[in-house]
């Protein structure tokens, strides 16, 4: 399971040119389901998610997480994030789940974010999305379990 994660200023997200969510101050997430990932792994990724320090503290240093800050987190579906790229002009998806057993996948994990972490809001799974963010620093990390 893989999660790019950025920090934002603001993000919201389109669905069939509606407003459909928007956050605050926080975290764009984009996450990437792959065929052997697990409730448990994806469960720990999320809570990494939340606990990872990339907010900037009195100091100025990269301590604070997005709990921490009272953020917000823009979670969306995105099996791009599982291609194949290694060969060829053309990416390939056969490492990414299929979509039925993604989407409960991905609305299980949903489901525990947002009873760890209230300030959560997600897109569509499936959707033909559009997301606008402004990236802050620009930040962003690519998480992996």
């Amino acid at each position: 399971m893989i999660a790019l994660i950025q920090r934002v200023n603001y993000a919201s997200l389109r669905i069939n040119g509606q407003q459909h969510c928007a956050i605050d101050k926080g975290l764009a997430v984009l996450l990437g389901i792959e065929k052997s990932d697990t409730r448990a792994q994806g469960e720990k990724l999320l809570q990494k998610v939340l606990d990872y320090r990339v907010f900037a503290d009195a100091d100025g240093r990269m301590n604070l997480s997005v709990s921490a800050i009272g953020g917000q987190v823009l979670l969306v579906s995105q099996f791009t994030l599982a291609a194949d790229t290694g060969r060829g002009l053309r990416p390939s998806f056969t490492s990414a789940m299929p979509p039925a057993e993604a989407e409960e996948l991905y609305d299980a994990l949903v489901n525990w974010m947002q009873l760890q972490y209230p300030r959560v809001v997600t897109g569509s799974f499936g959707a033909d999305m559009k997301v606008l963010l402004e990236n802050d620093g620009p930040v962003t990390f690519s998480l992996r379990v």
